[in-house]
């Protein structure tokens, strides 16, 4: 779907490490916006806070220099909030890894 002829934004479902999640991408000037959506665990890029995250009590984690729904998947977890951590996830842990325990 194209906005105003200079953004694409994709979404799709993917299955990663046998976890079904709904993976967002925006493509922006600079960087995407990208974000993997599973039932119990969000995972965006560098433009998603952390401290938004915490406050609404959401179990999130951020990944850095990612451009695709693979690098994000593959990236190691930058930033999580308190709910992530009582998931078993850990900074420094790959995505995928936090994703096989859910």
């Amino acid at each position: 779907m194209l906005f105003q002829n200079k953004f694409m934004i994709e979404v799709e479902m993917l299955d990663v490490g046998g976890k079904k999640l709904l993976g967002l991408k925006v493509d922006l000037p600079n960087a995407p916006l990208l974000l993997l959506i599973h039932e119990r665990l969000v995972v965006g890029c560098g433009y998603i806070s952390v401290e938004a995250m915490e406050k609404v009590g959401n179990a999130a984690c951020v990944v850095r220099g990612v451009r695709g729904f693979q690098d994000v998947s593959s990236a190691e977890i930058a930033e999580l909030t308190s709910k992530a951590e009582e998931l078993g996830v850990r900074r420094g842990m790959k995505v995928e890894e936090a994703l096989e325990m859910l």
